[in-house]
């Protein structure tokens, strides 16, 4: 099997993921897409646990995992990019945005999201996936990252 070269422009982020075969599905989503991806925060279960590595498959060794302690320390090893933040509380939906190389999608934990702090002080970068049906909470975490990192790829000509 030969290394996929190509790299995608952006980068996922997951601030304190709870649900092990979550991860690990977002993880090979990122091996799938050359798609770096940062945990940030305490996580919800060892990076060791066994249903992350089989949701994640064989795919591990293609995936470019980064450790952060909290979302300050990643935004400063990165100070220039854009950080898209993922809620369901947002008014702007996703595809109202223009993606552009280098931005981050930013996802919270599968029970509450991100912080409020961090979208009231942030409120140009939230947005959301729109739902149908307002008695639905939420899509599962791993579904959510798919559909706004295809998106930021397909708009900026990134699928071939």
């Amino acid at each position: 099997m030969t290394a996929n070269k190509s790299i995608s422009p952006f980068q996922i982020a997951l601030i304190e993921p709870e649900i092990p075969p979550n991860t690990g599905n977002i993880a090979r989503l990122c091996a799938a897409t050359g798609t770096p991806l940062h945990l940030v925060g305490p996580l919800g279960f060892s990076i060791e646990d066994k249903h992350l590595k089989r949701a994640g498959l064989d795919y591990w060794d293609w995936v470019r995992l980064h450790r952060w302690e909290s979302f300050a320390e990643l935004k400063e090893a990165f100070p220039g990019a854009r950080y898209w933040l993922l809620s369901k509380k947002a008014e702007r939906p996703y595809t109202n945005v223009q993606f552009q190389k280098g931005d981050f999608l930013v996802f919270g934990k599968e029970t509450f999201g991100l912080p409020e702090i961090l979208l009231r002080d942030n409120p140009e970068f939230a947005i959301r996936i729109p739902m149908v049906n307002e008695n639905v909470r939420s899509l599962n975490l791993s579904s959510s990252v798919a559909v706004v990192l295809y998106e930021a790829l397909r708009q900026t000509g990134q699928l071939k």
